[in-house]
Formats: C-alpha cells, structure tokens, sequence
C-alpha cells in the first residue's frame, strides 16, 4: 500500500486465511514519515513458479500527489525499475495525480515500452465537483488526465474497455453492468466532451451523451484488477469500485470462470453509503463466502463496523505502508 487514506501506526500484524498483512512505518525515521492523503496506490508483485522471467510487479492507480507517492516509495524502498505495468482503474483526480510527476521522476528507469491500461475513454474526460446540469465556469474543477502529457513520456495508452490479461499474470474485468441492487452513488460530475486539446474523444459516445451539458458520472469506464491465486481463488482489487463491489467480483467471476473468491480488496464506495446500503452489501458478500475482505480508501468507516458485525474473522485492516502477503501453494 503506497498510499492509502490513513496510517495507524498502532495497527497490530493480521494473519487471517492464509493472508498476512504487514506493518511498516518506513525508513528513515524522523522527520520523513510516510505521507497520506485521500486516493489510493498500490504496488502489485506477482510470481509464478518456475516461470521465466521472474516476478511481474504493476503499479495500480498513483494517489493524489507525486510528492506523497514519490515520498512513499522512497521510504518503502520500493525500485522503479521492477515496475513493469502501469494500470490507472478510473478517471479520479485521487487515483492518477501522482502520475506525471511520478514519470518525469523515474521515467527513464522503467521499461523503454512502457503501457498504461486505463479503463476507457472517459478516463480522460475533465470532471467537477458540483450538481449535473451546471456550466462549467460555476463548478469546481476536479481534474483531467492529459494525454499529451503521457505520449511526452513515450507512455503507450490502452483502454482496456473489455477484459485484459496484463503481464501475464493479472487481468482486468473491462466494464462492470450492474448485477443487482447497487447503483452508483453520487460524487464529480462529468463533461463528454474535448476543449484546447484536453478531455475526452467524442467518438466514443452516445449522442445522448454528447449534449453540451455536464453530467452525473456513471464511471462506464471503471474496471477492477485481478488475480486467479493457484488453489485459492480470485483476488479483486475494486480500487474506488463506484460500481459496485459486488458488481465488481461478479464480472470477474463471469470473465475468468473462476467461481471461488479468495479475498476483495480496495476501495468500495460505500463512505457515503446509507446504514441500510451497507448491511446489505456485506450480506450478499458473505454470501460469496470470501476468505478476506480488506477494505481501504473510501469504503467507510460503516462498512468496516458492518464487516464486524457480520464477517468479523474474515476483515483485514489496511494502512499507509501495510504489505499484503498472497501466498499460493
């Protein structure tokens, strides 16, 4: 966890289902702590037995700042020259902000091919925060991604708007449709549309889509990340999974014929979710009988009270700097 929203440094080692979760406060003691900020990074290492070529490690989503993420890797210890694969989840200013000023940084240390799987084309689009319907110049501006700024550091760009195997090793579910109760809970507006060079390509709309105005965000282009661990299941990795954490295992199942989930991870959404929301998400969740749910960034203070309650010895708790250990057999 290069950056997650918060840091305990009182938060004890876990070792729940095969799954341990390591504490580290980072090198360097004082006065260089590790930093946090609202948004989410993870650093991904994956090995197969006896495969060529060694670990894949992918960078997934780069927090809110480079400073915190540049920070963090430096007091983690973390080699930019193992990462082999960049992957953003969605367009959120709190999940790509540290990009640019992590690739002016280690740019030429990473691989001369370099590939970011971004989820689709409105990863790029510019986004507010405000109420639907409003012009532009009266909301507050939440961000857009430049592209330009990805092809000056020779970044190839794929949007990866269907299932998408990723280093050999992980694969992405593409598109999450919503496979029950869950909806998308409000937050940024969104505007489908290019000006002075920047936001997203409207060939890739409807004409619905494309009316000028600025819109609620129905995060189309969110995808999860995942692993099938040998003997153990599915890992999904929702990062912000504004469609749903359930929606999210789901797709993968779907995609991946794997039917067992071994462990949900990230963040899902549910910070502003109703009580009522929030019970019955980890209801149906302990249905799909996961070995470990670890929740992190904007899930919620409710839903770790929920997980409590309901699946208490299957919740591992995450923090700025915590090592998650997968082992397979």
């Amino acid at each position: 966890m290069l950056i997650d929203s918060s840091q305990d440094i009182f938060l004890a080692p876990q070792k729940v289902n095969g799954v341990e979760a390591q504490r580290a406060r980072g090198t360097g003691g004082f006065p260089r702590p590790l930093h946090n900020e609202w948004g989410l990074s993870l650093l991904l290492t994956s090995e197969r037995a006896g495969e060529a070529g060694g670990p894949r490690t992918t960078l997934l989503d780069f927090g809110y700042t480079p400073e915190a993420l540049l920070n963090n890797m430096d007091r983690l210890g973390v080699e930019p020259r193992r990462i082999g694969t960049l992957v953003l989840s969605h367009g959120h200013y709190d999940h790509f902000g540290g990009l640019i000023g992590f690739l002016r940084r280690h740019r030429e240390a990473l691989p001369a091919e370099l590939t970011l799987y971004a989820g689709g084309e409105d990863n790029f689009c510019h986004r507010y925060s405000g109420a639907p319907g409003q012009p532009a110049q009266q909301l507050a501006d939440f961000g857009v991604l430049d592209r330009r700024e990805l092809a000056a550091q020779r970044v190839n760009v794929v949007l990866a708007d269907r299932p998408t195997v990723i280093s050999d090793h992980a694969f992405t579910t593409g598109p999450i449709p919503n496979f029950g109760f869950e909806r998308v809970l409000p937050g940024p507006v969104v505007e489908y549309a290019a000006r002075d060079g920047i936001g997203c390509n409207a060939q890739h709309f409807a004409p619905a889509e494309l009316q000028g105005r600025i819109v609620r965000d129905e995060h189309h282009h969110e995808h999860a990340t995942c692993f099938n661990l040998r003997d153990r299941g599915l890992v999904v990795i929702t990062s912000c999974g504004h469609r749903g954490a359930l929606s999210s295992i789901r797709k993968a199942q779907e995609v991946s014929g794997v039917r067992k989930l071994h462990a949900l991870v990230g963040g899902f959404h549910l910070g502003p979710a109703p009580a009522d929301y929030i019970a019955q998400t980890v209801a149906e969740l302990k249905e799909l009988n996961p070995d470990v749910v670890i929740p992190m960034h904007c899930s919620g203070l409710g839903f770790v009270n929920a997980m409590r309650e309901q699946m208490p010895d299957r919740l591992v708790l995450s923090s700025t700097g915590t090592r998650l250990i997968f082992g397979g057999t």
